[in-house]
């Protein structure tokens, strides 16, 4: 008797250990995060997690075309915030971040594959705001919402514009039609996107400030082969068209 409760001790012991290894990269594979940062990556029940095959969007399909054509494999999650899983790809080996875009202040964080598609920078304002403006020297004036931890709004933060920044970009949208804010600064397509999800359409760029590409930012410590064999499959669903039909079904 002695000796079967030992085997279901050590049996039990085994199913609590096994879930917390159960995101751990293995030497064959990699860990991949992301976030809701439609139409680029999105839980399918628009919730703020969820794995695998239940997350869809641009940049997970040709991440996954990508690592078939690789032979790599993977398992991806979509968490919250960004910050936290940008934090994780930094520090754990196996891991990788995505979409990501490739900054200066980034470019020897993380070891590259892409770029995946663009991300244009936009002020967006109400459809009846009468605010014009040349260039973000002008947008100083005004109360601009951004999203915590992106690019977006630690550019603006650089350049002392001081955005309000909230948890979930789709929040400004509401923002800005209820006064709160004069401008968004977001990404398009994505802001549009975002603001057609919580009922705001009719918004208008006021300013394109730059043109960014994202990534899949892959840790320091991931193989440089590894990170070879993807650039060369998404170059290659890249010249055979692939990456243009993912993106025509979703915009």
């Amino acid at each position: 008797m002695f000796k079967h409760l030992l085997l279901a001790l050590a049996s039990t012991s085994l199913l609590l250990a096994g879930p917390a290894h159960a995101d751990e990269p293995s030497d064959a594979s990699l860990v991949l995060l992301t976030e809701n940062f439609p139409p680029y990556n999105m839980a399918k029940n628009g919730k703020n997690f969820a794995k695998d095959e239940n997350i869809e969007g641009i940049a997970v399909d040709i991440v996954r075309e990508t690592f078939k054509r690789a032979g790599i494999s993977y398992n991806l999650t979509l968490r919250f915030p960004w910050e936290r899983i940008y934090k994780l790809a930094l520090e754990k080996p196996g891991y990788g971040v995505f979409v990501m875009a490739r900054l200066p202040d980034r470019e020897a964080l993380f070891k590259w594959v892409g770029p995946i598609g663009p991300d244009d920078w936009v002020l967006l304002a109400k459809a009846d705001s009468k605010i014009q403006l040349n260039d973000l020297e002008h947008a100083r004036r005004y109360k601009i919402g951004a999203y915590k931890g992106d690019a977006i709004a630690e550019t603006l933060e650089k350049q002392g514009l001081k955005p309000v920044v909230v948890l979930r970009d789709q929040d400004n949208a509401q923002k800005l039609m209820e006064g709160q804010i004069d401008l968004w600064a977001t990404g398009d397509p994505a802001g549009r996107y975002l603001a057609r999800q919580v009922g705001v359409t009719g918004l208008k760029t006021v300013l394109r400030f730059n043109s960014a590409e994202l990534y899949l930012a892959l840790n320091k410590n991931v193989p440089d082969e590894l990170v070879a064999k993807l650039q060369a499959a998404l170059d290659q669903l890249r010249d055979e068209g692939v990456i243009a039909d993912i993106m025509g079904r979703y915009l």
